[in-house]
């Protein structure tokens, strides 16, 4: 009995645990697509449609590639995400001739 009751706590932890890094990899797709989206929809001006399309498309491609990714490798890639932000948003504040 005390087997059982340590094996349902075991495969409650790990679902758990699975479920928290997928909500957490598919907020970080989000972020991306949402971005990448936004970007695309500035330079060519499509849709709402394909604005979604663009925003699935990214989201399950990010969501595949990120499969084997624990927690601290979607925080590397969040944080390399971020800094590459403000490097961009610093080059567009500092550009010469704007």
């Amino acid at each position: 009995m005390g087997q059982m009751l340590e094996e349902i706590q075991y495969r409650l932890k790990t679902s758990s645990t699975s479920l928290v890094l997928f909500a957490f990899r598919l907020l970080s797709g989000m972020a991306l697509g949402l971005t990448i989206a936004l970007i695309g929809e500035e330079i060519a001006g499509y849709g709402s449609f394909s604005f979604t399309f663009v925003i699935v498309t990214v989201v399950a491609a990010f969501l595949r590639i990120s499969k084997g990714w624990q927690f601290v490798g979607v925080a590397v890639f969040d944080l390399i995400c971020v800094l590459i932000g403000l490097l961009l948003r610093m080059y567009i504040l500092v550009a010469p001739g704007s």
